[in-house]
């Protein structure tokens, strides 16, 4: 392993810099693709950073130049209506760039199929997966719901809802059901999936140990931050993307992105089944709850949230916490 470099593609977000350190401590040589290595390197130190966009074939031949494996955490999500189709393009020149690099394996980390339409962004996801599958390198792509760790968007907007509303509009489609996994189980995934043999490419999901709803998942993380459940009054004909639009005003996440998730929680999000967790050996994967508090204690180790809103949640803790004595 000592001698194998990898295409890090997407390392300065959530995904990328939790892998990162998995990556050095199992011999690899990590390429580090950004888009600002400058503010990458500022924010998360010293590394082989690259800098570029993998729209530019330029880009995508010198960053692979010399690489063994690839791992694909890109996305072009809340960057312009046409965003899927940008990239599925891209998607279908790295797989191209790859093979020409004599590149022996690229992962994949996608999101699982809905029991229904698509939405533009799991869309966008699923052909992405099918494009990199495509191309002539093996190819695996694994498929996950909803990411639980500090610094995933969905994450965040959950987060930020069970600690600011203590009552909440929510419309009846959050009873749709989905398989919230743990940022540390993901990382194992990902892991392996160097490893695993693989004669041709495949997709496998990611499911967490627990089937729940949104309005569940809101209501236990409520409980991992020691506050009551949120009240919820159920409105039968909101719309996600109407519901999209007052996020911008609760949370911090990028309303840009945040309207695109939104929108795929109108069906549910359940995996085919979790063959996947068993050929890595790896069948036993953390419970929602248990992901929630480490999440919450990655948060807290980087100090108080800040501004009114981080007052408002300090002052409805403290309320918590004398109603429960």
């Amino acid at each position: 392993m000592t001698s194998k470099t990898i295409l890090l593609t997407g390392a300065s977000g959530f995904v990328g810099r939790t892998v990162w350190p998995r990556l050095q401590e199992q011999g690899w040589h990590v390429r580090c693709l950004t888009r600002d290595r400058e503010r990458a390197r500022r924010l998360y130190g010293e590394r082989d950073w690259v800098q570029g966009d993998l729209a530019d074939a330029t880009v995508c031949a010198q960053a692979l130049a010399g690489c063994d494996a690839a791992l694909y955490l890109v996305h072009s999500i809340g960057e312009g209506a046409q965003f899927g189709r940008h990239e599925v393009d891209t998607a279908k020149q790295f797989a191209e760039a790859a093979r020409k690099a004599g590149v022996g394996r690229i992962v994949y980390l996608g999101g699982v199929a809905p029991a229904g339409a698509a939405s533009a962004h799991l869309g966008s996801r699923l052909a992405v997966g099918e494009a990199l599958r495509a191309g002539a390198v093996p190819t695996i792509e694994l498929r996950a719901s909803m990411i639980v760790g500090h610094g995933s968007l969905s994450w965040l907007i959950v987060r930020d809802l069970a600690a600011r509303l203590p009552m909440m509009v929510l419309p009846a489609w959050l009873r749709s059901l989905t398989q919230p996994v743990a940022i540390e189980d993901v990382v194992e995934a990902l892991m392996a999936a160097f490893d695993v043999p693989l004669p041709q490419s495949a997709s496998f999901d990611l499911p967490g140990p627990d089937v729940m709803s949104a309005h569940e998942i809101l209501d236990a993380t409520a409980a991992a931050m020691n506050l009551p459940r949120p009240r919820a009054i159920e409105v039968p004909l909101l719309s996600a993307r109407l519901s999209a639009h007052w996020l911008r005003f609760v949370t911090r996440a990028d309303w840009s992105v945040a309207k695109e998730l939104v929108a795929g929680l109108t069906t549910d999000l359940l995996a085919r089944d979790d063959a996947y967790w068993h050929l890595i050996g790896h069948a036993s994967r953390m419970a929602f709850a248990e992901a929630a508090r480490l999440a919450l204690q990655a948060e807290a180790a980087q100090g108080t949230v800040q501004g009114a809103w981080g007052h408002f949640e300090r002052l409805r803790a403290k309320a918590a916490h004398l109603r429960g004595r």
